[in-house]
């Protein structure tokens, strides 16, 4: 934690860079689980990484998996799960995914188009959401800059759930983006690499060295 803010790096592929982010003051490492993502890591592949990696919670990044895949990540290991999914998404499989692990576990990652509201609907489903910048062709993993004040709008409006700022997310911007959000915890990725996958220490640094850490 750097101050009162927690920090999940998103992306690791390597113990090296796991290592590099919890020294840099991560309090969270995500692992993408999704095959279109140029930082995905198969379940086997993250076995194998698994008895190297530091001590911290570990996040399943998966993208409208069934009860099932949830399943199997949480017997692999992963002790939080990130569930990116489009905001028209039937209701009862949302209602699935908060079955599978519990709320208390699960990060919503909707899906929002600009002109589409946050559904309250979810708020019961998940302790947790997080609010990444809208693509119509991806799930996350843009490295551009979102809506920071619809993210402080909903945080304000929600204030018992915990909301996770993600989106383009750099030294050289996150200080603005929490003050402008009121961000109280942020997901970074691309903005701490030196290519997809690779994450860079002096870059965790700065970032880190930007929150006043």
């Amino acid at each position: 934690m750097i101050g009162s803010l927690q920090l999940k790096v998103c992306g690791i592929t390597r113990a090296d860079d796991a290592a590099a982010a919890v020294r840099a003051g991560a309090d969270a490492l995500g692992f993408n689980l999704y095959e279109k993502s140029p930082r995905y890591v198969s379940l086997p592949d993250y076995r194998a990484l698994a008895a190297s990696l530091p001590a911290a919670p570990r996040v399943a990044i998966m993208v409208e998996p069934s009860p099932e895949a949830l399943g199997e990540a949480a017997a692999a290991g992963f002790d939080l799960f990130q569930v990116h999914f489009r905001h028209d998404t039937p209701p009862a499989r949302v209602r699935a995914w908060s079955a599978a692990v519990g709320p208390g576990k699960l990060w919503l990652a909707p899906k929002l188009p600009p002109e589409t509201d946050f559904n309250p609907d979810w708020l019961p489903l998940a302790d947790s959401f997080l609010i990444d910048t809208f693509s119509r062709d991806l799930f996350g993993g843009t490295g551009k800059t979102g809506d920071w004040e619809k993210f402080s709008q909903l945080q304000a409006a929600h204030p018992d759930k915990r909301w996770i700022l993600s989106g383009g997310l750099s030294p050289g911007n996150i200080a603005e983006a929490v003050r402008r959000s009121g961000a109280r915890s942020v997901d970074v990725n691309s903005g701490v690499e030196s290519s997809p996958g690779k994450k860079d220490p002096a870059k965790l640094r700065a970032l880190v060295a930007a929150l006043g850490g």
